[in-house]
């Protein structure tokens, strides 16, 4: 009996440190895990923190890139409103240009028309003067033409009268051949009543004084407006489309040094003058 009770107890010692030692066990399995359990916490709190960090970097990165962005999205608002001015401002250039160009272009229009005008004006001159030319050389004849010479310079008709056909020398009083000529010289005139002339004496270099005649300029001048007087009361020019000047010597068609140069300078020429108030006219701007 008492075998037993030892046996048992035995058994019950054995069982219960068996239960302990499995419970324990079971503890043990469980505080592992938890330990575990805690160790995979950390880890994610770990790999949690290490995520914000690097979502912080990410964040303050992006926000750098955001001040930047802004940083060119003002600049570029700035170069535009700068662009949108000038562009505004070139507009107003361009307009202003155009208007510019515009007036140019119609004042270059106005001024090739004025020119063809004139050219046209001119071309209906040098007609004219062509055939007053034709007229007078018709109306004097044969004459030598060291005597008369008729000629066209510049769009000026010219009628050089020799000083031997006109004058006595040393005198201002017309023989009687030149008044001859001056009478066919007169005929064409009269059939120009529009056409203005100017009479100028001419003389050589050889000093000159006789009389109430001080010098050549005198001398000039009187056969000048003897010319003038037979025009007008023999032959009926009107005085108003005439003028008489005196040149003296100096403005020679040739040499004072030989004989023969000193007789062509000294001459009577006649001067038909271009009527410019025509040409003026042309060039008057209309009135608005």
């Amino acid at each position: 009996m008492k075998n037993k009770l030892m046996i048992s107890m035995l058994a019950l010692i054995i069982f219960g440190s068996c239960v302990s030692t499995k419970k324990f066990s079971d503890q043990a399995k469980m505080l592992s895990k938890e330990k575990a359990s805690h160790e995979l916490s950390l880890q994610d709190l770990t790999k949690c923190e290490n995520n914000a960090k690097v979502s912080e970097n990410k964040i303050a990165e992006l926000q750098a890139q955001l001040i930047d962005a802004q940083g060119q999205v003002n600049y570029l608002k700035q170069n535009n409103n700068q662009a949108l001015k000038q562009l505004e401002n070139l507009s107003v250039i361009s307009s202003s240009q155009a208007e510019s160009i515009k007036k140019s272009m119609e004042n270059i229009g106005k001024q090739n028309n004025m020119i063809y005008t004139l050219q046209s004006s001119l071309a209906q001159r040098d007609s004219l003067n062509l055939a007053l030319v034709l007229n007078l050389k018709g109306a004097i004849g044969n004459l030598d033409d060291k005597d008369v010479n008729i000629k066209v310079e510049k769009g000026v008709v010219y009628i050089d009268i020799s000083d031997k056909m006109l004058f006595k020398s040393g005198s201002y009083s017309i023989t009687d051949k030149a008044s001859e000529v001056l009478g066919k010289v007169a005929k064409v005139l009269n059939n120009q009543k529009s056409i203005e002339f100017m009479v100028e004496g001419h003389t050589d270099n050889v000093p000159f004084k006789r009389g109430d005649l001080l010098d050549n300029w005198d001398l000039s001048v009187k056969r000048a407006t003897a010319v003038v007087r037979v025009l007008q009361e023999k032959y009926g020019i009107n005085p108003a489309m005439m003028t008489a000047a005196g040149r003296s010597e100096y403005l020679p068609v040739d040499s004072n040094d030989t004989t023969d140069g000193r007789a062509l300078n000294r001459r009577t020429r006649i001067v038909i003058l271009p009527q410019l108030d025509q040409f003026f006219k042309l060039l008057e701007r209309p009135r608005k």
